[in-house]
């Protein structure tokens, strides 16, 4: 497999009243193409503040990012912004659908912002999903597992390299999380996505194929799995 990123001792400090909080210290690790990677971590672990960095929503105090061999940038907010566009989709632990928009028109308004509206694509997107149904619906019209499906549909729609998301089955119950990791698993086979998701659900450690452990802003161990569902 192709490296996709690396990470080479990097670290995030915050500074507080109390003192210098090191959120991320001393990180360091490759991710390669077709990766379905889990962090897990406890609360204040330091996981979101990784994924953030992965993303290019925060930039660290200090040591390298690169991604496709490129340096990522960092403190320069129009630059950072360009690079979440042309390679990250993000989906979150809440929905974030537009309610007043079909489940169809919020994959495309998304294609529409990232300049490749394709009814047929996002149609098929949704299929991906097992939500061929429901596009005419509105969100509030199905279930949070069906939402958080659309969302993933949603997430991939402009063909992000890089797939990350943050807690995203925190809000459902155990059977729809695994339909909604089944779906998501599909997706990133067929679209050839790379993922990276953060959680503390140790059974969603099955939908991995490497699962990195972090606490207090360091990597304890990163182990490479024979996932369950690679014949999803």
């Amino acid at each position: 497999m192709n490296k996709l990123l690396q990470m080479e001792n990097l670290e995030r400090h915050y500074k507080t009243p109390a003192g210098v909080v090191k959120a991320l210290d001393g990180v360091s690790f490759e991710i390669h193409e077709g990766e379905r990677i889990i962090l897990l971590g406890p609360s204040g672990s330091g996981k979101t503040t990784l994924l953030n960095c992965l993303s290019a929503l925060d930039s660290p105090t200090s040591g390298k990012y690169k991604f496709l061999h490129v340096e990522v940038p960092r403190n320069n907010s129009e630059k950072m912004t360009s690079f979440r566009r042309q390679n990250i989709g993000y989906v979150f632990q809440f929905f974030n659908l537009l309610q007043d928009l079909t489940v169809l028109e919020n994959i495309l308004l998304i294609q529409e912002l990232a300049g490749n509206k394709d009814s047929s694509r996002a149609k098929e997107l949704l299929k991906l999903v097992g939500l061929e149904a429901e596009i005419n619906r509105f969100p509030g019209e199905i279930s949070g597992g069906q939402q958080q499906r659309v969302a993933i549909a949603r997430s991939i729609a402009k063909r992000p390299t890089l797939l990350l998301g943050d807690e995203l089955t925190g809000n459902l119950d155990t059977e729809t999380s695994n339909k909604v990791m089944v779906a998501l698993v599909d997706a990133c086979k067929k679209e050839n996505i790379t993922s990276v998701f953060v959680t503390h659900d140790e059974g969603l450690v099955k939908y991995a194929t490497r699962v990195i452990r972090i606490d207090s802003g360091k990597i304890i161990s990163d182990k490479k799995i024979d996932s369950l569902h690679d014949g999803v």
